[in-house]
């Protein structure tokens, strides 16, 4: 596929709900590089008044239509979890580049695979971990990599909000037939993921985790079923990382934290210095990021300036559609200028592989070594 060498990406969108609606399609409607072939939706009204307000120019309810149309030349998979995979698979089948919101997959496995027929087929993936595309991550990163920071000795990652702490709050869909009287993992699962991503990709690789699940609501309204029901979902997780470099993290999620949306802070903390992430949005500011040197041991703020945020944004600007636009400018960007790629369906895999290992070790009572990294 020539996509480098045009001066527009065909995009396709599958699935014309709610955070589409909230942080992709404005991502899309706001990069002048995009060109929005299509939206699709098994609801035709709905994929219809997707389409009419961000001007797509045509309206799909079968998503193979669209990703057979010769126009799309990158898909959007924003479906519900169990979609995601096939979705992908056929989008790459097609030779198309695909986002993929995340989970790709439940299992690490199947990911894995994912990434590597894009990879055979020469095609460019991209996962939906939204917060690698808040301004304040990204000059954490570059801090890390420029040295200014030092040596990394600790990072810290939580992701936690009062999401579910009110028990009349419905839980999503629980899966049929698993079992309520077994700890169910939940927030190490919505919430680790996105989490974990951040901490591998701002530290490396993982090398070994410990862990304790807990629930701490035990009756709950579940979505499509009546009244309170007894359920062990798990609630809140903490793990301890030790790194593949040497250097400890620490890691929470919540879904009983009292807090805002999305919850997210980063800590990292080396021998130079040390920067404080709070992508948490209050009093109407989106994010904010501070840094201390080990000469001036006192966090001050830090402005990551005008250049760093997506055109037409401020850190004002609600954190869904901020991070969004951003992540939707890098990966058009990626596509069309032919730049490295970054966040892909596999990071996508290897955070769910260390997922896999934190609910392992919170079972079995131990430390879980990552593949490859431990013993």
């Amino acid at each position: 596929m020539s996509a480098s060498t045009t001066s527009k990406l065909g995009v396709g969108l599958i699935g014309a709900h709610t955070w589409a609606d909230k942080a992709h399609l404005p991502g899309y409607k706001a990069h002048e590089r995009v060109d929005l072939i299509a939206v699709c939706d098994l609801d035709a009204d709905r994929a219809r008044a997707m389409g009419e307000k961000y001007g797509a120019r045509k309206v799909f309810t079968d998503p193979e239509k669209l990703i057979a149309d010769p126009d799309v030349q990158m898909v959007d998979v924003c479906t519900p979890t169990h979609t995601h995979l096939p979705l992908s698979l056929a989008a790459i089948a097609a030779g198309k580049h695909v986002l993929s919101e995340k989970p790709l997959h439940t299992e690490a496995a199947p990911a894995f695979d994912a990434a590597a027929r894009a990879d055979a087929k020469g095609v460019r993936t991209k996962l939906g971990f939204t917060f690698r595309y808040s301004p304040a991550i990204r000059q954490i990163k570059k801090w890390i990599d420029d040295g200014t920071l030092g040596e990394i000795f600790h990072i810290h990652g939580f992701e936690q909000n009062s999401q579910w702490l009110d028990p009349q709050e419905p839980l999503r869909q629980i899966t049929p037939g698993v079992d309520r009287n077994s700890l169910i993992p939940a927030s190490i699962v919505g919430y680790g993921s996105h989490l974990i991503d951040l901490m591998r990709w701002l530290g490396g690789e993982f090398g070994s985790v410990a862990s304790t699940m807990k629930n701490f609501i035990p009756e709950r309204i579940v979505r499509g079923e009546v009244g309170l029901q007894k359920i062990k979902v798990e609630d809140g997780a903490v793990a301890l990382v030790e790194y593949a470099s040497g250097a400890q993290g620490l890691l929470q999620t919540s879904y009983v934290a009292v807090g805002n949306y999305p919850g997210v802070e980063i800590r990292v903390y080396g021998s130079k210095g040390a920067a404080v992430a709070r992508l948490i949005s209050e009093f109407g500011t989106a994010e904010t990021l501070k840094i201390a040197k080990a000469e001036a041991v006192e966090f001050i703020p830090y402005d990551v300036g005008a250049e760093a945020l997506p055109p037409g944004t401020t850190l004002n600007t609600p954190w869904p559609e901020l991070y969004y636009r951003n992540l939707v400018r890098h990966f058009v960007d990626e596509i069309l200028e032919d730049r490295p790629q970054e966040c892909t369906f596999f990071d996508g895999a290897k955070s769910q592989e260390i997922v896999d290992a934190i609910i392992k070790a919170h079972f079995e009572r131990r430390w879980v070594d990552l593949p490859g990294v431990g013993a």
